[in-house]
C-alpha cells in the first residue's frame, strides 16, 4: 500500500472528546498525518463500546458523530486519513471469531489492562463476554489493516502484546505471513495521561472531571477556576506548592512561554501569589488552543451531511482493506471451499 507504513488509531464513541485526548493523541495524529509518511486509519468503535454500554445503544448513537466532529476540528483531513466506523466492517467480527480460538481464557483474565478496567467498572462477577475479549477485537482491528504502528497510551501496551501474540500464534499455526506484527508509538512522557480537573490521576468523562474540546468559552472558564490546586494555599502571601497542583501541570503541557511558568512556579512557591490569577493565565492558556478547534466543529456541526459522507467513504475504503486480509486469513486456515 504506496510503500508507506500503516498506522491504525481510534477512539471509543462513549461521548464528547476532551483535552486530554487531545494532547495525549489527537494532536499526534495530525502531525504524524501531514508528515505523508504513513496511511493512517482512524476508527471510532462502536463495537468496543457496546461492551460495556450494550443496554445504552442511544448512547453511542448519539457519541458518534460527536466524536467524528471532535476530529475534524483538531485538523484530522479526510483526504490524508481514512476516518471509519467499526461495526461497518463485517470482516472486523470474522477475525474476531477466529482469533478467539487462539487465545485462552486465563491468558485474557491476566491481561493487566483487562483487570484494571474491570476493576475501575466494579463488574464483580458480572463481566460481559465481549468487555472480556475486546483485546482480540483490538488485535482483529490492529491486524485487518496489516498496521505496523499503532500510536498507544503507556497503559495500553498489555493490548498490544496480546495482538503480537495473536499474530505469532497465527502465523505459526497455519504457516502462514499473512498476518503482521505490530509495534507501539507511545506519547512523550509526561503527555501520556493528563489529570482530571479534579486532581484525580486521570480525566474521565465518567468522572465529570473534564474540559471537552466542544466547550465554549464560558463553560471552560467555570471548569479551570474549579481546578484543584494546592488546598493549603489559602492566603495569597501564603508558600504554595506546584506538584500534584492541577493548574501547573496543565500549563506545563499547553503553555508555550515556559519561561514566564517557570517565574509563576518561583513566586507561588515563596508566596505572593494567589490562584485566581494563575487560574486566569491557564485558562487564556486553554481558551488560545480551543478557540479555533470550537470555530472549526460549529462549522462541521452545520454540515452534517458532509461529516457522514466521510464516514461512508472511509468505512467503504476500510471495508475493502480487511475484506482482502479476511480472504488472505480464510486461506491460510483452509476456510475458503469454494473457489
Amino acid at each position: 500500500m504506496m510503500n508507506k507504513k500503516i498506522l491504525l488509531t481510534g477512539d471509543r464513541p462513549t461521548g464528547k472528546l476532551h483535552i486530554g485526548h487531545y494532547i495525549g493523541s489527537l494532536k499526534n495524529r495530525v502531525e504524524l498525518q501531514n508528515t505523508g509518511k504513513y496511511e493512517s486509519y482512524i476508527m471510532i468503535a462502536d463495537l468496543q463500546a457496546l461492551t460495556d454500554n450494550a443496554h445504552d445503544p442511544e448512547k453511542i448513537n448519539n457519541s458518534l458523530i460527536e466524536v467524528a466532529l471532535d476530529y475534524l476540528s483538531v485538523g484530522i483531513d479526510p483526504k490524508k486519513a481514512n476516518i471509519f466506523i467499526q461495526s461497518q466492517i463485517p470482516a472486523l467480527s470474522e477475525l474476531t471469531m477466529l482469533y478467539m480460538n487462539l487465545v485462552t481464557l486465563s491468558r485474557l483474565k491476566r491481561n493487566p489492562t483487562v483487570k484494571t478496567e474491570i476493576s475501575q467498572k466494579n463488574f464483580g462477577e458480572s463481566i460481559p463476554t465481549g468487555f472480556l475479549t475486546y483485546p482480540i477485537s483490538q488485535a482483529a482491528d490492529i491486524t485487518a489493516f496489516k498496521a505496523n504502528i499503532v500510536p498507544v497510551g503507556d497503559d495500553q501496551e498489555p493490548m498490544l502484546e496480546q495482538t503480537r501474540e495473536i499474530v505469532r500464534t497465527f502465523n505459526n499455526t497455519y504457516g502462514s505471513k499473512v498476518l503482521v506484527e505490530p509495534e507501539g508509538m507511545f506519547p512523550p512522557k509526561g503527555q501520556g495521561r493528563l489529570p482530571g480537573l479534579d486532581g484525580n490521576a486521570k480525566m474521565s468523562k465518567s468522572l465529570n472531571n473534564a474540559i471537552y474540546l466542544s466547550d465554549d468559552a464560558d463553560t471552560l472558564h467555570k471548569k479551570v477556576m474549579s481546578m484543584y490546586t494546592d488546598p493549603k494555599h489559602i492566603k495569597v502571601s501564603d508558600p504554595g506548592h506546584i506538584e500534584g497542583n492541577v493548574v501547573f501541570t496543565y500549563l506545563d503541557i499547553f503553555a508555550e512561554d515556559k519561561e514566564y511558568v517557570n517565574k509563576l512556579k518561583e513566586q507561588y512557591q515563596h508566596g505572593g501569589l494567589g490562584d485566581v490569577k494563575i487560574k486566569n493565565y491557564l485558562n487564556d492558556v486553554l481558551e488560545y488552543v480551543l478557540h479555533p478547534i470550537r470555530e472549526k466543529r460549529n462549522e462541521y456541526k452545520q454540515n452534517l451531511d458532509y461529516v457522514y459522507s466521510v464516514l461512508q467513504q472511509g468505512s467503504e475504503k476500510a471495508n475493502q482493506v480487511a475484506s482482502q486480509t479476511l480472504k488472505e486469513v480464510r486461506n491460510a486456515i483452509g476456510l475458503n471451499y469454494f473457489k
